[in-house]
């Protein structure tokens, strides 16, 4: 990272600085100076004087980027009376999903191996011993753990979800009185999502929620044994049903825009396993 002292030349020239929102490079004075731990001869906040001024929906307003900018080179150019029309135009674009993965239709047994394939990563979670839990003088165990923002939290919970967290391996045992939560809830989130690839458990579509095998209506528990990955139609269908219900009262076929368009004629033919990205 350079200093914005290195800025300056043997010509005593002003110091320079860029915007992060109108990206142009100002001088140094044109920016407030930051205070706390980070104050310094030198220290300057992101924005300009006449950014910071701004309203957030003025500054998306100013400095969005237009159509004609973000549009591929190869695509032909095309030209706009108006500037209401190139917004227009530009806020009907679709956006893209970096994360979303693009798959061909699954077949009926794709979409049981990757069931299979989740089953055996789940059966390799062996319960982890918990025969080393003692209550406290409370009659409780402590639970430890951290939010998606780095801050601690603790409470008490029975003897018995103490056990359940650390057999379905949610926690770990610190000492005979305590237990530590391994994951926040946004970790855990992603977690489950990576592990099972963001495919639905059910259907083999395209999944981005977390669902429970067995409900927490029926005393289910949020832990890796228990939930998997599911699309948001299945999840909000299977309601608090079993799995097995579920599957055999027929699962919905996922949804078209999960798909890529079939391949050309000449492309070789594509795995079976279709489910994997």
């Amino acid at each position: 990272m350079t200093h914005p002292q290195q800025n300056k030349d043997e010509a005593k020239e002003p110091l320079m600085k860029k915007c992060t929102y109108c990206q142009e490079i100002k001088p140094l004075t044109d920016f407030q100076r930051r205070t706390g731990r980070r104050a310094g001869p030198y220290s300057r906040r992101g924005p300009c004087r006449s950014c910071r001024g701004l309203a957030p929906q003025e500054r998306a307003v100013t400095f969005a980027p237009s159509y004609e900018e973000t549009k591929p080179l190869a695509a032909p150019v095309e030209r706009y009376s108006s500037e209401a029309d190139t917004a227009i135009h530009a806020s009907a674009q679709p956006a893209n999903d970096p994360q979303r993965p693009r798959r061909k239709p699954v077949t009926d047994k794709a979409r049981e191996r990757h069931r299979q394939r989740v089953r055996h990563l789940l059966s390799r979670l062996k319960p982890a011993d918990t025969r080393a839990l003692r209550l406290n003088r409370n009659g409780m165990i402590r639970l430890r753990g951290k939010t998606d923002q780095g801050r601690r939290w603790h409470q008490e919970i029975e003897l018995d979800l103490a056990m359940i967290l650390v057999r379905e391996r949610m926690a770990v045992i610190v000492n005979p009185y305590t237990v530590r939560r391994l994951y926040s809830n946004k970790e855990f989130r992603q977690y489950v999502l990576k592990r099972d690839r963001y495919t639905c458990f059910f259907c083999g579509g395209y999944g981005d929620t977390i669902d429970h095998l067995l409900p927490r209506a029926k005393g289910g528990h949020t832990t890796p044994v228990n939930c998997v990955c599911a699309c948001n139609e299945c999840n909000q269908v299977k309601a608090a049903r079993d799995v097995e219900e579920f599957i055999e009262s027929g699962v919905p076929l996922p949804i078209p825009d999960d798909f890529e368009p079939p391949s050309a004629p000449n492309a070789p033919d594509a795995s079976e396993d279709t489910l994997r990205t």
